[in-house]
């Protein structure tokens, strides 16, 4: 322990000399602030969940705000126009139509009223919202994608394909839907435990994942070929992140000591870390966000309130601290809005979405560049990926790699997608991923799957039992036919 407090003192001592060092001094970010919404523009009376999952629970875009709220029997979640803000009442309209708890809720980054929810339920479902929001309760999905065993923890649509969805079961397996046709069409079968995250570089051409299994892999997605592997002793990883195209990797985990760190990673070579700095000794998860196009790594710890924020570089020391937001209220969770719904007349370059379960609270948190000029800045807000997608599901899944189409954010940049979802009309059958048959003989592995899978054979026995009464009357029917054929005079 004297080592790690020796080792975190000259950390420390190390830090303060950085901070007078030129380089370091002439970033453009180094005043970055962090500015609270007013209470009449934060979400209020929220019933948040209060599951203990490890994941956001809220799913922002530049119309709508969606967060999984609390909810006796089944799963549900509110999705609220963001200009609607202020109080929420209780009997506000809801998604409600998993009969599990939902673990998770991702916007389509193409297609702004299509979101994607996952849950306990085994399912993983695509919810199309109407304009201006809802205006009933929604039990109806546009299309239920059944083909995990158990519950399923995480969704992630890819970045620059439109209907490529990705999601992680507890079954240790990713599935690959083409929402096109509404099916699982790969596979990606490499882990032993529960995925606990999964990140995309900026071409979508690789998948980072996090693992129970204390494993860090970076997988090529469509062959599911794990390319590259770190089974991490020291540093226990949690959470990881692709920092764009920089071809690296930063993870947030645990050291031996049970501190709070984060360890940064070559992309191409994962046999140790290029750093591992110590955070703090708090116990929470700490999420990383990273936007590039200001290379600026956001931390924020789950349970307290606190977001540090980093400038990454290139070049050793590769992160350099910048500021400490901080608020005495804990978030249980953070949405992240993307650039282009951002105010860039203000100099926003990145706004968080707080979840603040005690008092049932969203709190917007826009991270500001403090300038003087009216202008648009030009420098802190470059070409960003856009709302149009560069590939077709079919393109993507036949080898292609594509750069995000990339948009500016100057005035008349709210271009709306011209892009509108059709959900393939689906019959029921068996659904085969890499020559096994995902639905079939599928042991229940909790009491609830169990229940679960009783009443659908349940269902299914009634729908049998009635398809062959029906089967019978029709049988009599046609012998009583046949017999009266026989038995007319034209016979005789």
């Amino acid at each position: 322990m004297r080592d790690l407090h020796k080792s975190s003192v000259l950390g420390s001592k190390h830090g303060s000399l950085m901070s007078w060092r030129p380089q370091y001094r002439s970033s453009k970010f180094r005043n970055v602030y962090g500015k609270v919404a007013s209470r009449e523009h934060c979400f209020d009376g929220i019933p948040i969940t209060k599951n203990v999952h490890d994941n956001h629970f809220c799913a922002v875009n530049a119309r709508f705000l969606a967060i999984v709220t609390e909810s006796a029997g089944g799963g549900s979640f509110l999705v609220i126009p963001l200009e609607q803000t202020g109080r929420i009442e209780p009997n506000y309209p809801k998604v409600c139509g998993h009969q599990g708890n939902v673990l998770d809720i991702k916007w389509n980054p193409f297609i702004e009223n299509i979101i994607a929810s996952c849950s306990e339920d085994t399912s993983v479902r695509i919810w199309e919202i109407p304009e201006g929001g809802l205006k009933r309760n929604m039990t109806e999905a546009v299309l239920e994608l059944y083909g995990h065993s158990r519950r399923v923890g995480l969704v992630e649509w890819h970045p620059t394909t439109n209907n490529i969805l990705f999601s992680a079961g507890y079954d240790y397996k990713v599935l690959i839907w083409n929402l096109d046709i509404g099916e699982p069409v790969k596979m990606i079968d490499c882990h032993t435990d529960v995925i606990l995250c999964m990140s995309f570089n900026t071409d979508g051409s690789l998948l980072a994942t996090s693992c129970k299994d204390k494993k860090l892999r970076v997988v090529e997605p469509r062959s599911g070929r794990v390319l590259q592997e770190a089974s991490c002793k020291n540093h226990r990883v949690n959470r990881v992140v692709f920092l764009g195209s920089t071809k690296r990797l930063l993870t947030t985990g645990v050291s031996r000591w049970n501190t709070r760190q984060i360890a940064l990673w070559d992309q191409e070579d994962l046999s140790m870390p290029l750093i591992e700095e110590e955070i703090d000794g708090l116990s929470g998860l700490l999420f990383p966000f990273y936007d590039a196009d200001t290379h600026m790594l956001y931390l924020a710890g789950k349970g307290d309130g606190n977001i540090r924020y980093y400038e990454i570089g290139s070049e050793k020391p590769y992160l350099s601290y910048l500021m400490e937001f901080r608020s005495p209220a804990p978030q249980k969770g953070l949405g992240v809005m993307p650039k282009h719904g951002l105010d860039v007349s203000a100099c926003e370059v990145f706004r968080f979405y707080k979840l603040v379960t005690l008092k049932g609270l969203i709190e917007p948190i826009s991270m500001i560049v403090p300038r003087r000029s009216e202008t648009y800045q030009e420098d802190i807000y470059p070409m960003t990926p856009g709302t149009e997608p560069a590939l077709t599901p079919d393109e993507w899944l036949s080898g292609v790699n594509r750069d995000p189409i990339l948009m500016s954010l100057k005035e008349g940049y709210k271009r709306t997608s011209k892009i509108v979802f059709k959900a393939p009309v689906k019959e029921k059958r068996s659904v085969v991923v890499n020559g096994i048959d995902l639905l079939e003989n599928v042991p229940p592995r909790t009491e609830n799957e169990l229940l679960r899978m009783f009443f659908r054979q349940q269902d299914e026995i009634r729908r049998l039992k009635d398809e062959l009464s029906q089967k019978d009357i029709r049988i009599r029917q046609l012998q009583l036919e046949l017999k009266n054929l026989r038995n007319s005079p034209k016979n005789n």
